[in-house]
């Protein structure tokens, strides 16, 4: 779909339509992850229920917020100067953990969250200056969470490879 450029930035992509496909592919990950936990114990797979649980909370869930949390939090009306970035690590990100751990190559699995750890730091920087500074707060705290599970599922990974 084109997207026609705005006057405030001329030949770019708007960060609204960013956040709408990034958002869309959050709810799809939702919904593949709930496909692979209902075909998990037919088809015997051993990594099934963590892939299932991966794709829907980390992948699915959190890329929600992330494209959401402007709306969330009420951010400044500015355009972000590269509104595909953020939604890219989260994306790119997750990609590598998948086929990091599911490949059993830890050093894939650590630039994933290495990616995923980038892109949450962007996230939570451009929570300044919103408009609602609760909603912002917990934003800030789920970002937290997050980054937190970061360090702890890489050790894991490196654990179980």
């Amino acid at each position: 779909m084109h997207q026609t450029p705005t006057p405030a930035s001329p030949g770019r992509t708007s960060s609204a339509a960013v956040d709408r496909v990034a958002d869309a592919f959050g709810v799809a990950c939702v919904v593949a992850g709930g496909l692979v936990a209902a075909v998990t114990g037919p088809l015997a797979l051993t990594q099934g229920s963590w892939l299932a649980a991966y794709l829907v909370l980390v992948c699915g869930v959190g890329l929600c917020v992330l494209s959401r949390q402007d709306a969330l939090v009420r951010a400044t009306s500015r355009e972000r100067a590269h509104p595909w970035v953020r939604p890219t690590a989260w994306t790119v990100g997750n990609t590598l953990v998948v086929l990091g751990v599911l490949a059993s190559r830890p050093l894939v699995t650590d630039a994933g969250g290495a990616l995923l750890l980038g892109g949450l730091v962007l996230a939570a920087s451009e929570t300044r200056g919103a408009g609602r500074r609760g909603p912002a707060v917990v934003v800030r705290v789920v970002y937290g969470i997050l980054a937190t599970s970061v360090p702890i599922g890489l050790t894991l990974a490196h654990l179980r490879s």
